[in-house]
């Protein structure tokens, strides 16, 4: 199984699963002082839950647009799953081609956004995201991501 995990602003979104089905999430709110071992305390708790454990977990993902946590969640996939965490990024083949003047400039939620919006319909489209910020992204009919824009969230912009 893998475990994905989604660095917000606002909200940290935790998610097991396996080949392409979503078997479990959670969403916890982003607290940047938070330890891997208090990670490691909610990851079990909710795995208890659903009847899960750590060595079911053989791959994990991050995407992260909060970098002060990045070392905290890498520390805490080693720690309690034993795996090496993917980190979404420069440098990371996707499989989309990012036609941005500044690939680097490309925040990971969105290039997750785009690759997964791409895989599910395969056309042309803009994805959303309403989150703390509101992005806007260009994929194209090729499934290369154009670019897009930032505006304040709705919480933010009231």
């Amino acid at each position: 199984m893998l475990f994905c995990i989604d660095i917000g602003n606002t909200n940290i979104v935790l998610g097991v699963t396996r080949q392409d089905q979503i078997l479990h999430h959670w969403r916890i709110r982003t607290e940047k002082e938070i330890t891997a071992d208090e990670l490691g305390i909610l990851v079990g708790n909710f795995f208890q839950w659903e009847g899960l454990g750590f060595k079911d977990i053989k791959n994990t993902i991050v995407s992260c647009v909060v970098p002060p946590l990045l070392n905290t969640v890498e520390d805490f996939s080693r720690r309690y799953f034993h795996v090496e965490p993917v980190i979404v990024g420069p440098g990371l083949k996707t499989g989309m081609p990012i036609k941005y003047d500044n690939p680097k400039e490309v925040g990971a939620d969105r290039i997750v956004n785009a690759v997964a919006a791409y895989e599910k319909y395969k056309t042309a489209l803009i994805v959303v995201d309403f989150g703390t910020a509101t992005t806007f992204d260009d994929i194209s009919r090729e499934g290369e991501y154009m670019g897009g824009a930032i505006a304040p969230g709705v919480t933010i912009s009231c």
